[in-house]
C-alpha cells in the first residue's frame, strides 16, 4: 500500500478505513466478530489509518476498533473525535455540541479506555462548537499533546477562518470533510487553504455514501435506521436525476478496466498527494475492491475528460438535512 503524509509528519496509508458504518447510521450494527476480522484484514492489506468517533454508537464503534486493533496497536494510526454533547457515563445524546476544554479532556480519557491505548494518534473536533472559542479548543488539545495522550490535532467540517485560528494555536495535521465527485464543495476555498497551511485532507463519504458505486438507484430501499432516508440527495427523485453522474463514472471505469468505486477513489487520490480518503464498508469483497483503487492510474487525459463531463452536470439534492448542514462550516 502506498503511503501519504498528513500535515508535517503523520504518515498513513493512501487509503484509510472509515469504521462508522460497522456500528451506526447505515442500518443495524454489523456482526462484531466479522467486523473485527474485516478491520484486521484491512491492516493485512496495508491499511494503517482507522477512523472512528465517540458518537458512533455512541461508544460502540470505538470499543470495536479498540478491540480489533489492540494486537497491532503499534502499527496503526487511530483517529477519533470529540465535540458532541454526549453523557460520558450513559452515552445519552443531549443534542448539540460540547467542546468546552474540561469536557474535551474528559472525552479524551474515555476514548483512551475504549480504544485500549495510551494515546490517540489523531483527535478531531467533530463539529465546531459555536459557544466555545476555537482557540480554547485548540489549547485544550495542545495540552493533551504535551501530556502525550494525543499525537495530532484534527478538525471536521470546519470553515477556513476557524481552521486558520485553530492552526495558529496548535498546528492541525488533518481536516476531514465530505468530498467526492458527488460533492465537490471543498474545491472552492478549503483545499487551497489546506495547501497553503500544509494541512492534510481526509475525505469522508468518498463514494458519495455508496451512490458512486453504481449499486444504488431510484428503487433502492434503505433500512429504516439508515440516515440516507433523511438526506435530500437520496430521495428517489434525486437519485433518478443524479444517475447521469454514475453513468459517467461507469463509462470511465469500463475504459480503465476498473469498477465505478475504484475510479471514484482514484479520482480523489489524483487530486492532491496529501488527500487520504476513508471509504467505509462492512463487506470483505468491498474492502478489496476499494483498496484496488490505488492501482488505478488516471491520466491527465482521463481526469480532464471526467471533469469536462462532470462540470456540465447539475446534481439535485442537498448533501445533508438542513439541521445538519447548519453545523458545518462548508
Amino acid at each position: 500500500m502506498q503511503k501519504r503524509t498528513l500535515g508535517q509528519n503523520l504518515e498513513v496509508s493512501a487509503l484509510g478505513l472509515g469504521c462508522m458504518s460497522m456500528s451506526a447510521l447505515y442500518g443495524p450494527p454489523a456482526d462484531k466478530g466479522e467486523m473485527i476480522n474485516l478491520i484486521r484484514t484491512a491492516h493485512d492489506r496495508g491499511v494503517t489509518l482507522f477512523d472512528t468517533a465517540e458518537s458512533y454508537g455512541p461508544f460502540a464503534n470505538e470499543e470495536l476498533v479498540g478491540e480489533a486493533l489492540q494486537p497491532i496497536r503499534d502499527r496503526v494510526v487511530i483517529a477519533t473525535k470529540f465535540g458532541f454533547d454526549i453523557d460520558l457515563e450513559t452515552g445519552e445524546r443531549r443534542g448539540g455540541t460540547n467542546s468546552r476544554p474540561e469536557h474535551v479532556k474528559r472525552v479524551a480519557e474515555a476514548c483512551l479506555k475504549r480504544l485500549r491505548t495510551n494515546h490517540i494518534d489523531l483527535f478531531y473536533q467533530h463539529r465546531v462548537d459555536p459557544d466555545v472559542p476555537i482557540e480554547d479548543v485548540a489549547g485544550a488539545v495542545k495540552e493533551l499533546i504535551v501530556e502525550g495522550k494525543v499525537k495530532h490535532f484534527g478538525m471536521s467540517e470546519a470553515g477556513i477562518q476557524t481552521i486558520r485560528r485553530a492552526h495558529a494555536v496548535q498546528p492541525i495535521s488533518a481536516v476531514q470533510s465530505e468530498y467526492s465527485l458527488f460533492w465537490r464543495g471543498p474545491e472552492a476555498e478549503l483545499l487551497p487553504t489546506l495547501e497553503e497551511l500544509g494541512i492534510g485532507f481526509v475525505p469522508f463519504s468518498p463514494l458519495g455514501a455508496g451512490f458512486l458505486t453504481g449499486k444504488i438507484d431510484e428503487n433502492t430501499k434503505f433500512d429504516s435506521t439508515d440516515f440516507r432516508n433523511n438526506v435530500p440527495r437520496f430521495s428517489p427523485e434525486a437519485r433518478k436525476a443524479n444517475m447521469v453522474l454514475v453513468d459517467m463514472i461507469k463509462a470511465a471505469a469500463e475504459r480503465k478496466g476498473a469498477t465505478p468505486a475504484q475510479v471514484a477513489l482514484a479520482w480523489l487520490l489524483a487530486q492532491k498527494p496529501w488527500i487520504v480518503p476513508i471509504p467505509g464498508t462492512t463487506k470483505l469483497h468491498r474492502l478489496d475492491e476499494n483498496l484496488g483503487a490505488v492501482n488505478v492510474e488516471l491520466t491527465e487525459s482521463d481526469l480532464k475528460q471526467i471533469d469536462e463531463v462532470a462540470s456540465r452536470l447539475s446534481l439535485e439534492g442537498a448533501r445533508l438535512p438542513e439541521a445538519a448542514l447548519k453545523m458545518t462550516g462548508l
